[in-house]
């Protein structure tokens, strides 16, 4: 049941961060230069470039060059992992509650008729 992959690890380290996410967040609406990324965050250019590698690592988003600049695209099916993972475990804990709603009626139904001898 269990599955130990360690890809699903570095995509959920790299969507576990609000400025990763955010840039995603941004990307999902067409590529970006990383200056035009960057200008939506307080933070000094090198460590927003290190949340930039995470993504890319994690293979959520694709940098190439044009000219001087570096832009950002990303790559949706990258979360198709993540995607399979949680329908999964929704699947996993839908039957589980399923078969406690039904526990919690049967108690519900046997109180309401009383003990039977």
């Amino acid at each position: 049941m269990a599955k130990f992959d360690p890809s699903l690890d570095t995509l959920f380290t790299a969507l576990a961060e609000p400025t990763r996410r955010d840039i995603l967040a941004r990307l999902a609406r067409g590529p970006a230069s990383v200056t035009e990324l960057h200008a939506g965050h307080a933070m000094a250019l090198p460590s927003f470039l290190d949340h930039v590698r995470k993504l890319e690592a994690a293979g959520l988003i694709a940098t190439r060059k044009e000219g001087r600049r570096r832009i950002c695209e990303m790559k949706g099916e990258a979360l198709t992992p993540a995607v399979h993972w949680l329908e999964e475990q929704r699947g996993l804990w839908q039957g589980r509650l399923d078969r406690f709603d039904d526990y919690v009626l049967n108690l519900m139904k046997e109180r309401d008729n009383g003990p039977r001898s």
